[in-house]
């Protein structure tokens, strides 16, 4: 299995983005390689500086970095020879089963709309989060940033493809759904959650338990919880500071170790043709490792032609 990697990516590239691709080969199969996007020459002058030599990675070259605070569309028009932009063309053309990177979102965003494209049938790809279980794992949330004003039946497609996610990646047998509201009664919310509740509810395929409020976010009630992106990036971004506010104080346990960004390492764009992980740009080789092999679990369960299959139907 190969996957690659936008090494340039990142505030702290490409130190933890080789660090973190050589910690997450040793928790691979051996039939795992990683490809390093970005510039050759400063790549393969960090992985001897890390007396990192293996014939599970491999380096592509890509001269130009798309930075941070670059206008995603413009950059992936102007620097074709990106990172972004090549480890793109990798992933379209079949030579990697998946792309990460903990670069610019916006680009990775776009890039993944106009180069692997929007599985056909989907209105809007989304990105998914996920949050903690008290019982143990991760629950996925969807969306948590892409698309920050929704219609009903994109909230009801993103609870069809979130479900398969947390099937066939997170090997939940039948997912439970709840629609992120402000009461659990049907009646209740916005024009929007009222109108995706009937969308939701009709579909006897979908494990769909209701409305659920704030307070079921960490419990068991729902293994998927669909908002829109406005809304999931908030609680996304709450949930974070968690970690950050009890680190502070010196709270230790390990539920609450799972806040922690770095316990996952990304977050997947789901509902286009390929495998895409997008990082923080805080990353650190922890990180990256994570970030990587979610990805890897992503190609191995082929989750994107789950759902290319469930919208062909």
């Amino acid at each position: 299995m190969k996957i690659a990697l936008d090494a340039m990516g990142g505030d702290f590239a490409p130190d933890c983005t080789v660090q973190g691709a050589w910690l997450a080969l040793q928790e691979s199969p051996e039939d795992t390689s990683i490809v390093l996007v970005g510039k050759e020459s400063v790549i393969n002058a960090k992985l001897k500086e890390l007396n990192i030599n293996s014939r599970q990675i491999e380096v592509v070259n890509a001269d130009e970095v798309i930075e941070m605070g670059e206008h995603p569309t413009k950059a992936l028009s102007h620097k074709p020879n990106a990172s972004i932009p090549v480890g793109f063309g990798l992933l379209k053309s079949g030579a990697v089963k998946a792309f990460a990177s903990a670069g610019n979102t916006g680009a990775m965003h776009v890039g993944a709309m106009f180069t692997v494209r929007a599985i056909e049938g989907i209105i809007r790809p989304g990105i998914a989060g996920f949050i903690p279980k008290e019982s143990g794992g991760f629950g996925v949330i969807m969306d948590v940033g892409a698309n920050a004003d929704c219609k009903p039946d994109v909230l009801y497609q993103f609870g069809q493809i979130a479900s398969l996610y947390a099937k066939h990646v997170f090997e939940i047998p039948n997912p439970k759904i709840g629609l992120m509201n402000l009461g659990e009664e049907e009646q209740k919310g916005t024009l929007l959650t009222q109108a995706a509740f009937q969308l939701l509810k009709l579909n006897p395929e979908l494990n769909f338990i209701g409305n659920i409020e704030g307070r079921d976010l960490f419990n068991d009630k729902a293994d998927v919880i669909i908002c829109d992106g406005f809304t999931g990036n908030v609680i996304l971004k709450m949930a974070e500071s968690f970690y950050d506010l009890l680190e502070a104080r010196k709270i230790k346990h390990p539920f609450f170790d799972k806040f922690n960004y770095e316990a996952i390492g990304g977050s997947p764009i789901l509902g286009v043709n390929g495998n895409v992980v997008i990082g923080h740009g805080v990353s650190s080789a922890v990180a990256i490792k994570n970030m990587l092999l979610l990805s890897l679990k992503m190609a191995e369960s082929n989750i994107h032609l789950k759902i290319k299959e469930k919208f062909e139907e």
